[in-house]
């Protein structure tokens, strides 16, 4: 267990100039970071079954990479002990440590790691880019979670940026998502023009197009970004992308769709699909873009709910996917273990954890593996 003490570092310069930039989630893992459940209000009248889904998922990641977990107290690490302990987790891989949080979603909340592949005379190998989280400009619980990657940087001793954007009204931080975009690790960014640019839950008013072009370019190393329209009904977050399209390779993207006409999904889709289709790489040449199809709708409590095959998280040694016990299960783990080969691609039932809005990846955030002296 690990209490916090600031200690913190600033890195000296844009991340870009520095020769940083986000690695694609396929490569290498130090780490995945979690924070176990506790908000009833995230999951009302079902949180009981929520810590054996989380155990499951820990179960699994422990197998492969160490895993971070954020609790609240000390008792809630002792309850979730137990329940890991009972699920089969390698406890010796598991490290606890008791950080507040508003919500459990460290997708969003969490650092976004970045490195660097060349370290030249500098010795930075990781840092933190620490985004402005604002609870997806929706809930007034976030300031908690916007303090989760200044922590992590500090716990690690990694150098931390914030990004900030000019606007008419003065300089701001930034508020940006980890579900809201995905990075091929090779100069190309995917997000949504719904989530980043659209004027309902606006995270930063006043930013232009071309100004978060700057910003994700500056901080993240990336050259160049591709805008899909919107994302999928139930998205608490109003269009993350990670349950829409995902990077399962440099030039491989899969894409979520609904091929049944009368159903919302299918319209939406179909554009994202299309523009995926139309987009080029940094050479010149067209993605490969392999279709996902989306789950029969979930609906609970007359609430349809964000299911989507697209929110998986691939870890070092394996791919965990969100299932719902529904006939298209087996096809869609299918589709991802041709397209992510020598990975073992794991289901992981779902159904209860998707009533909190989220599933396997918006609960995940990964640390990659430092670069190593060449």
């Amino acid at each position: 267990m690990t209490r916090w003490s600031r200690e913190t570092l600033q890195l000296e310069g844009l991340p870009r100039d520095l020769g940083f930039r986000m690695p694609a989630e396929w490569e290498p893992h130090r780490a995945t970071w979690v924070a176990w459940p506790h908000n009833l209000r995230d999951w009302p009248g079902k949180l009981l079954p929520i810590p054996w889904v989380y155990a499951e998922i820990v179960r699994n990641l422990s197998r492969a990479e160490d895993v971070h977990i954020l609790v609240n107290n000390a008792a809630l690490e002792k309850r979730a002990t137990g329940v890991l302990r009972r699920a089969g987790a390698n406890l010796s891989r598991v490290h606890f440590h008791h950080w507040k949080t508003d919500r459990v979603w460290t997708r969003d909340s969490g650092p976004i790691f970045v490195k660097r592949d060349r370290l030249g005379p500098r010795p930075e190998r990781l840092a933190v880019t620490n985004w402005k989280f604002n609870a997806w400009a929706k809930y007034p619980d976030w300031r908690h979670d916007d303090q989760i990657p200044g922590r992590v940087a500090d716990l690690l001793h990694l150098p931390q940026c914030m990004p900030t954007i000019a606007t008419e009204d003065g300089t701001h931080r930034v508020v940006l998502e980890g579900g809201s975009i995905d990075v091929n690790g090779q100069g190309t960014l995917i997000t949504t023009e719904e989530c980043l640019l659209s004027e309902v839950q606006q995270r930063n008013p006043g930013a232009t197009r071309e100004g978060l072009e700057k910003v994700m370019q500056d901080y993240l190393g990336v050259e160049q970004v591709i805008w899909l329209n919107r994302g999928i009904v139930g998205d608490d977050t109003h269009g993350h992308v990670d349950d829409i399209a995902r990077f399962v390779g440099p030039n491989t993207i899969v894409a979520a769709v609904e091929p049944n006409r009368r159903d919302e999904n299918h319209l939406p889709l179909q554009e994202n699909l299309d523009r995926l289709k139309s987009a080029r790489n940094l050479q010149g040449k067209p993605f490969k873009v392999v279709e996902l199809p989306m789950p029969e709708p979930v609906i609970f409590d007359k609430q349809r709910l964000p299911a989507s095959y697209a929110n998986f998280y691939i870890a070092n040694s394996r791919v965990l996917v969100p299932t719902l016990n529904h006939s298209v299960d087996r096809k869609a783990l299918n589709i991802l273990a041709d397209v992510i080969p020598g990975r073992e691609v794991v289901g992981i039932y779902c159904g209860d954890l998707i009533w909190g809005l989220g599933a396997v990846h918006c609960m995940t955030q990964q640390q990659p593996e430092a670069a190593t002296e060449s």
